[in-house]
């Protein structure tokens, strides 16, 4: 029986020869530098990071990444560009542009250009690529990582939350777009909610796109219309539409309480730093390949969590307080497990 290959290990050429110069250099300086300590003491030289957004930087999921970015920037672990609004028509474009240009890592999203992205990555072995998507990683492709916000622990608290704050028992959810990382984070919000509340029902839409807050408000009004009474804002523009209704809303990815303190209860944040963290390290040691790394935005990796309830502290049921903390430590002590259903959600 033959043996499976080894898995294939993206290291940077460019990397090494760099790193054996500077050494070569910093050995020969030792005889003449008092106190010298040698080349462990030596700063690494940051790596050159960069990112394409098909959204504008302010939108919640990539704002997220843009934020780890600068927090490694201003570290000095890398140097750090982006490009944001960027087409699908034109996104492989990009991607050839930063890899030409010789940057390390280049990190993006690849939900409607899924191919060109792999085809990319393909053309260029020596630069390391973290994508977004909601495929996995394929050996083929071995300096091509995955990755996803798996925030459905957050989720499902905020579910809790909610089903304890709707007095008619009709939440209303309005998504981007029915695809898996949208999907699990909705079906796990709802498991939250009917956790604590098995009468409550939902109302659940999709505007088709990523930004757009005019469409995303007006939804909400329509199932305000319906008669909801707690919103779901999975995109921009649903808390605006609760907030004014005087309706109460949950955010998602990011907090935004500070703008809606008398709207918003509680979101569920995701944190990229773990996941950006990861493959800075990886590409760094050489060892970055295919993988998922998905499992860095679980709450037990620090890379999803519940927002501090600000101006709704104590405004909220204390028996939904109590399962939430219950919940949320048997989801960091592993006895108790969010499950990840990626299938589209459907309205009661």
């Amino acid at each position: 029986m033959s043996k499976s290959p080894a898995p294939k290990i993206l290291v940077k050429r460019r990397q090494l020869l760099a790193s054996g110069a500077a050494a070569v250099a910093t050995l020969a300086l030792s005889a003449t530098l008092p106190g010298f300590i040698g080349p462990a003491a030596a700063q690494e030289e940051p790596i050159k990071v960069a990112a394409i957004y098909t959204v504008p930087v302010e939108q919640q999921w990539v704002s997220r990444i843009h934020k780890a970015a600068q927090a490694a920037k201003e570290r000095g672990d890398i140097e750090y560009v982006f490009s944001e609004s960027v087409s699908n028509n034109d996104y492989e474009r990009v991607m050839r542009e930063y890899a030409e240009a010789g940057h390390d890592l280049i990190v993006g999203e690849a939900f409607a250009v899924e191919d060109a992205a792999r085809a990319v990555a393909a053309d260029y072995p020596d630069t390391a690529f973290l994508i977004g998507s909601s495929f996995k990683p394929d050996d083929a492709n071995p300096n091509f990582a995955v990755f996803d916000n798996y925030i459905q622990d957050a989720s499902y608290l905020t579910g809790i939350i909610a089903g304890a704050m709707t007095e008619s028992n009709n939440i209303g959810m309005v998504g981007g777009y029915p695809i898996p990382e949208v999907n699990r984070l909705m079906n796990a919000f709802m498991a939250g909610a009917r956790e604590i509340n098995p009468e409550v029902e939902f109302q659940v839409a999709f505007i088709g796109s990523w930004f757009d807050p005019p469409k995303a408000k007006e939804t909400a009004f329509a199932q305000i219309d319906g008669g909801a009474d707690v919103l779901y804002a999975e995109r921009f523009g649903v808390s605006d539409a609760a907030q004014e209704k005087g309706l109460l809303a949950i955010g998602n990815v990011i907090d935004t309480q500070s703008d809606y303190p008398d709207t918003v209860v509680a979101s569920a944040l995701w944190h990229f730093e773990p996941t950006l963290d990861a493959a800075i390290a990886k590409v760094r040691d050489g060892s970055f390949k295919a993988e998922d790394y998905g499992v860095y935005s679980f709450m037990k990796e620090k890379g999803s969590s519940l927002a501090p309830l600000g101006t709704f502290e104590g405004k909220v049921p204390e028996e939904a307080m109590k399962l939430v903390e219950e919940k949320r430590k048997a989801i960091l002590d592993g006895s108790f497990t969010v499950e990840i259903d990626d299938s589209e959600p459907k309205s009661s």
